[in-house]
């Protein structure tokens, strides 16, 4: 069986711009995948292909976000104060202006479009954006570290074509910008794993919210406890999504794999390894037949560099020895992909992390799954 087309869509213009000093959200993290997964000489494999990214263009990201909006990160991007930059949720710490703002946010946002223009137009059969994933951001504002939503944006693209999509979410955090603009239609099925919005940003993303009018349904939220491992975690990824999307048939799949669930992330509290990580990016495989990853949050940066790597590896079909190489070995002190420990986490924490998901999968079997024609486990 001839391995799946897979393609990589970076270059270094994607991890040179600093949001401040003190910022958690480091760019430079996009390197270091793109470092490692050429030192496992990832690119070479006949199926992979290293693409240039693109900036999309300021028709493109008024596909979603309102002019007003666009044109003011512009102008904050030259220093310019049109108006209060807190109208549009900019300035604070989470979401500083800083010099060439725009420029990037259009780079993060074109760079998951030229990924969703290989799928459509059947040159690849998977592609990635690490760069992308930048799943908060409102049509009218900014939010928790995100500018222009390109998820959104490479959604439309695909579903413009007259795809069906499923979209899922997996970073630590609720994909609610996406979840917003999707809200009201069947023709998009939304899906967030995420730690609860009772313990962290953004305070959404909870069972009861399913979608509205045509689209009641086709929002789904599976909220977690702090410290969930890997075995719950799995379990009731197992348990929600991939009945949902077995049932939904979709025409294209667009994933987010935010890595901010590596229980060494300095800002959340989920407790993943990268290999459990890795075993929930491979039950995608199969789900559609055309499948975008994007990237999404991950504070830990090698965390991010060795997860991402094993995503690439499944995309692409490449089995991906644990051992790193030795010239990014020798440069960054990380020598195994995967994780050697288990997360420090208390028996007690694990019986609680397990009850909070069995109540989430319930509600959500109860809330949505009729809709799919499915019944609860």
């Amino acid at each position: 069986m001839t391995a799946r087309k897979a393609a990589f869509v970076y270059s270094d213009v994607l991890s040179r711009h600093i949001l401040s000093p003190e910022h958690p959200m480091k760019p430079v993290r996009l390197r270091y995948v793109y470092e490692l997964l050429q030192s496992y000489d990832a690119f070479a494999a006949a199926n992979a292909a290293l693409v240039d990214p693109r900036q999309a263009t300021e028709e493109e990201v008024l596909g979603f976000h309102v002019r007003e909006y666009v044109e003011a990160v512009r102008s904050f991007s030259l220093g310019q104060l049109p108006a209060y930059p807190s109208t549009f949720n900019l300035g604070a710490e989470d979401n500083p202006i800083y010099e060439g703002m725009y420029e990037a946010a259009l780079w993060s946002s074109g760079t998951s479009l030229r990924g969703a223009e290989l799928l459509i137009s059947g040159e690849v059969e998977a592609a990635m954006s690490i760069s992308g994933g930048l799943h908060h951001a409102m049509a009218d504002r900014a939010s928790g570290f995100c500018v222009f939503n390109d998820p959104v944006l490479a959604v439309q693209a695909l579903a413009n074509q007259g795809m069906r999509v499923a979209y899922v979410d997996i970073d630590c955090h609720h994909g609610d910008g996406v979840q917003a603009a999707f809200y009201d239609t069947d023709e998009v099925l939304t899906i967030s794993v995420h730690e609860s919005g009772a313990f962290i940003f953004p305070g959404t993303g909870f069972p009861q919210e399913t979608g509205t009018g045509r689209g009641r349904g086709y929002s789904v939220n599976v909220p977690l406890y702090p410290y969930t491992t890997d075995d719950t975690y799995l379990w009731a990824f197992r348990e929600t999504v991939l009945p949902l999307l077995d049932a939904f048939r979709p025409d294209a799949l667009v994933t987010q794999i935010g890595i901010d669930s590596h229980y060494l992330d300095p800002i959340t509290h989920l407790a993943l390894t990268v290999q459990g990580f890795g075993e929930a990016v491979a039950e995608f495989q199969g789900r559609a037949p055309r499948w975008l990853v994007l990237g999404g949050g991950g504070y830990d940066l090698q965390a991010v560099a060795r997860a991402w790597t094993l995503a690439f590896g499944v995309l692409s079909e490449q089995q991906i020895p644990d051992q790193v190489p030795l010239s990014y070995r020798e440069t960054y002190g990380v020598s195994a992909l995967r994780d050697a420990e288990e997360p420090p986490v208390r028996q007690s924490m694990r019986d609680d992390a397990r009850k909070f998901a069995e109540r989430s999968v319930l509600e959500i079997q109860r809330a949505v799954f009729p809709t799919h024609g499915l019944r609860a486990s």
